[in-house]
């Protein structure tokens, strides 16, 4: 087999850059001796996260439009399209010099110069959409893409006629896909009978969940007949303290597990009988694979408003409970907790139906399609 060269690009959150490690781990595991490039935002999360991947990078520099309207605004705007001149002709220098034999991109504003210069040298690109409504970079590219893989079904009506699209799912992790719920509780430490409520905002941690969530605790503790495990994020380190305040001391709690960060998210999130948290694509991704029944609160500050879209699209299916953040107080979270542990039955349908969205195989189904698209190109023998 000829030497297979690719570059990947995307970034600016876990989202955009975690899909793109897992197809790159795959097509590594495929073809060992292929040759992997990451390109990315200089200095961003992406630098950090591929090259503890073990991948090589390349940075360059760019940054998003501003929605302000104001002469700051306008700045930065003149100064993102002056940083955007620059990223295309360096990505072009980039292909020149790596020659790859397709490129793949995962999303975020970053991969759209490299993207868009590699279409023009006429070298197949292919775009991979975790949302259900699909991003800018996406939209923009997407008919000059060979196949836009599709982490959601939904975002097909959003996307031209003439572009062709997969639906594909989102790569999801191998220790998320095996990890057992018998096993998970026996290493955590766990009861296996009693109910186990997971729930999380993100590794900054989401203010408003983490309210509600201490009050669902509060309310818990009175009875102990629930487990819970929260992360309460990075700005959340008020938590512990408040909790004490109120009376709940968790030495004398250990069905209360609460931590910053879920290093053991595997295993927490096989253990969990309910779980309450954003909606982004991946996490989405990753409940359906273990099948886990959901309440979800879409952030209302992301681009688009696209977790609320993702949320929306499980909801319609009856594979998950949607939730609002403008609607969400702690009364409204802990009747629906509260009914939904009682309801045996509505769990039981909820994880049925998140379960038939599961695709366990995504990284596997994109380079099966790139093959196919690209063979003469790639002059595999």
């Amino acid at each position: 087999m000829d030497l297979l060269r690719v570059l990947f690009t995307g970034g600016g959150t876990a989202g955009h850059i975690n899909p793109a490690l897992a197809i790159a781990n795959y097509i590594k595991s495929e073809t060992p001796d292929s040759s992997i490039l990451y390109v990315g935002k200089k200095g961003a999360m992406e630098e950090t996260l591929v090259q503890k991947a073990g991948f090589d990078f390349e940075g360059i520099e760019i940054s998003g439009f501003s929605r302000k309207t104001s002469l700051t605004g306008l700045k930065d705007n003149l100064l993102t399209i002056k940083r955007l001149l620059k990223a295309i002709v360096k990505s072009k220098k980039i292909l020149k010099n790596f020659k790859p034999d397709f490129c793949i991109g995962t999303g975020g504003y970053v991969s759209g110069p490299i993207l868009w210069q590699a279409a023009r040298m006429n070298i197949p690109i292919f775009i991979h959409e975790q949302n259900a409504f699909p991003g800018i970079t996406t939209k923009l590219l997407s008919k000059k893409a060979k196949c836009v893989f599709l982490g959601m079904q939904d975002a097909r009506k959003y996307l031209s006629k003439k572009c062709k699209t997969k639906y594909v799912g989102n790569p999801v992790r191998k220790d998320i896909v095996t990890a057992v719920k018998s096993t998970s509780r026996k290493v955590l430490g766990l009861d296996e009978k009693k109910p186990l409520i997971l729930s999380f905002g993100g590794s900054l941690g989401a203010e408003k969940i983490n309210k509600v969530i201490l009050d669902l605790i509060l309310e818990s503790a009175k009875k102990n007949e629930v487990q819970h495990i929260h992360a309460y994020g990075r700005y959340g380190k008020w938590f512990i303290k408040n909790l004490e305040e109120n009376g709940v001391n968790l030495k004398d709690h250990p069905n209360f597990y609460i931590k910053e960060y879920l290093e053991n998210m595997p295993l927490c999130l096989a253990s969990a009988d309910l779980v309450i948290c954003r909606s982004g694509a991946i996490s989405l991704s990753e409940l359906a694979v273990q099948g886990k029944p959901a309440i979800l609160i879409p952030s209302p500050n992301v681009t688009a408003n696209h977790q609320y879209f993702n949320a929306k699209s499980l909801a319609e299916r009856g594979a998950a409970v949607l939730l609002e953040e403008k609607n969400l107080t702690s009364e409204s979270l802990i009747k629906v907790v509260k009914e939904l542990l009682q309801d045996e039955k509505k769990l039981k349908t909820l994880k049925e139906n998140i379960s038939k969205l599961a695709i366990v195989d995504s990284s596997k189904e994109i380079f099966k399609i790139i093959k196919s698209e690209v063979f003469d190109y790639i002059k595999r023998v």
